[in-house]
């Protein structure tokens, strides 16, 4: 006379079972607890009810009729939901609940409202309807139950006393407990299979976690965040767009490779990437490859800041790498490093065609078109240390760096010769209140940027000058 907490199995249990396939090839199996089965079990645990209390003379003789109807009902039931037009009803599960809830308030009516069996089977159909569908369905199963109750006493009447005999109220009482106690350890054993789902799925996804930041090493940052958080698909798909392209390489590279170990070139060369690339990062630049000793970062896609803002970043970053470079080469030379290594950069913006290129199934996200050459042209250019610049990126960014004109050069792709300007510095640090100086002569570097110096460290630098400067001073009266 109630559907069983199956319901339980067909929500929460196939969730479980959906929730461990995604995190294991080995889903965890949850015990089955189909509504026929709980049907089953409830319907024969009230027949038991009815045989009882005719037997003791509790209910009256026809209520034996009821236990045909009471075997054969969850059969029929079964059929009507799996094998009629039923089975594409909406929430058919809930539905059959509350015809479950009619027919047991109909029979609590039927036996007069006597205690201890009515509750019995009161007690199993809200539990069904609590498991099934929670707070919802169990108002609504209460409240079509007690009309049911109210019709069938208003048709018969009550019983002529509200107790039982004591064996009627036994097997009444045991087969309302083994009904809960069963289906409370089905709902345990999905709980509990659920909870193993859980733990699997949060170490999968750590694990999954963990793989995809190993991944990231081999992405630029901005494009592994577009590809994860959705914003990008990964096929193969380009577009237009203008960008500031940027390329630098190390002068004099070569000369030491042929002096250097392989081990202490490599070490070398991935402490210069490393640094570098921080710097990239910093400036929001979007590193493309790195080829020997060269770097190549564009900046405008997969994010941009505008095109000002974008050529202003890009040159920003590549002064920052020039005056980064210097500290490098001090520490490289307290290394026994003595070749001077120089970086050599150039920058060019314009329209290029930006995306994944390659096959479907091994793709690299770059750029490709003539501002992309012209950019590694001026590099291949620039003396060692100088900053070379694009016409178009010396317009967006000459309110706010100094540059110096360096004539025009022939570049293959342009129908005309080239403009092309030096960058100097940004125009806040020129003159008497620039924040950044440097020196370098054999046997004297100099890198300063107050700035970037405290109070404190600001003593102990001129401690340090002034005693560089009376050794020299002394020094220069002996000689």
């Amino acid at each position: 006379m109630m559907s069983a907490p199956a319901d339980l199995r067909n929500a929460s249990s196939s969730a479980g079972r959906s929730l461990a396939s995604e995190a294991s090839g080995n889903p965890i199996a949850i015990p089955p607890m189909p509504d026929y089965n709980g049907r089953v079990l409830a319907y024969t645990s009230t027949a038991a009810i009815i045989v009882t209390g005719v037997l003791q003379g509790a209910f009256p003789q026809w209520l034996l009729w009821l236990v045909a109807g009471a075997l054969t009902w969850p059969h029929i039931a079964h059929a009507l939901t799996r094998r009629t037009f039923l089975r594409n009803s909406p929430r058919i599960r809930q539905k059959m609940l509350i015809f479950d809830c009619v027919v047991g308030g109909g029979f609590i009516g039927c036996i007069g409202l006597i205690v201890i069996p009515s509750l019995a089977v009161a007690l199993m159909l809200m539990f069904s309807c609590l498991i099934v569908g929670g707070i919802r369905q169990w108002l609504m199963g209460t409240v079509f139950m007690a009309a049911a109750i109210a019709g069938s006493v208003a048709i018969l009447g009550p019983a002529d006393g509200p107790h039982s005999p004591l064996l009627t109220s036994i097997v009444s009482i045991l087969s309302t407990g083994i009904y809960i106690c069963v289906t409370a350890y089905y709902s345990h054993q999905q709980a509990r299979a659920l909870m193993l789902a859980k733990t699997q799925i949060q170490n999968q996804r750590e694990q999954s976690i963990a793989l995809s930041h190993k991944l990231s090493k081999y992405l630029s940052p901005q494009v592994w965040q577009s590809i994860f958080t959705g914003e990008r698909d990964v096929r193969l798909e380009t577009q237009r767009k203008k960008l500031a392209v940027f390329f630098s390489d190390i002068k004099g590279f070569t000369e030491l490779s042929e002096e250097m170990e392989p081990e202490a070139l490599t070490e070398l060369l991935n402490h210069y990437f490393n640094e570098m690339s921080e710097v990239a990062l910093k400036y929001g630049g979007t590193i493309d490859k790195f080829v020997g000793d060269s770097i190549m970062v564009f900046f405008g896609d997969p994010t941009s800041r505008g095109q000002r803002e974008d050529a202003f970043a890009c040159v920003s970053m590549a002064i920052e790498m020039r005056k980064h470079m210097k500290i490098m080469r001090q520490k490289w030379r307290s290394q026994g490093i003595k070749t001077p290594l120089e970086i050599r950069m150039g920058i060019s913006t314009g329209y290029t065609t930006v995306g994944n290129f390659g096959a479907e199934n091994r793709m690299d996200y770059t750029i490709i078109g003539k501002e992309v050459n012209l950019a590694s042209r001026l590099e291949s250019l620039a003396e060692p240390g100088e900053i070379l610049v694009s016409y178009e990126t010396f317009s967006l960014i000459k309110d706010k760096i100094m540059c110096r004109d360096k004539g025009e050069i022939t570049v293959k792709g342009f129908g005309k010769p080239v403009p092309i300007y030096e960058v100097v510095d940004f125009r806040r640090d020129m003159g008497p209140n620039r924040s950044f100086l440097e020196h370098e002569h054999s046997g004297f570097a100099m890198y300063l940027d107050s700035d970037k110096i405290t109070e404190k460290e600001r003593q102990a630098i001129l401690i340090a000058l002034e005693d560089a400067a009376d050794r020299l001073r002394r020094e220069e009266d002996v000689s």
